[in-house]
């Protein structure tokens, strides 16, 4: 689901807004969202799922041009660690769907 489908999604889902009031809310939430994290908060959304910052150490890594080492500084990235329900959920969702295997061949039933 983009963005954009979340917002034709709220638009149908609640009549009293309209398709700009439902995207000024999706880019208040997100914009809410990111700087609360920029400034180093935890955010939980109880059933769905938490987002904090995890530092990355400074590594040596290699240029695969040259092969040369080179440096690669510290990173604070943004890391989401989904909730129960929100497993549990995606697991039942799952088991429904039934599962097809890529590498097996077509199979066409008989008229």
């Amino acid at each position: 689901m983009t963005r954009s489908d979340l917002v034709a999604r709220l638009a149908e889902r609640f009549s009293q807004l309209t398709q700009r009031d439902a995207e000024f809310a999706v880019k208040t939430i997100l914009d809410a969202m990111s700087e609360a994290l920029a400034k180093g908060h935890r955010i939980e959304i109880r059933g769905f799922g938490s987002f904090s910052i995890n530092r990355r150490p400074p590594r040596m890594g290699r240029n695969p041009r040259s092969g040369e080492q080179v440096l690669i500084p510290e990173k604070l990235v943004p890391h989401f660690k989904p909730g129960k329900a929100l497993r549990e959920g995606v697991d039942q969702a799952a088991t429904l769907v039934p599962q097809t295997d890529p590498s097996a061949p077509n199979e066409t039933k008989p008229n």
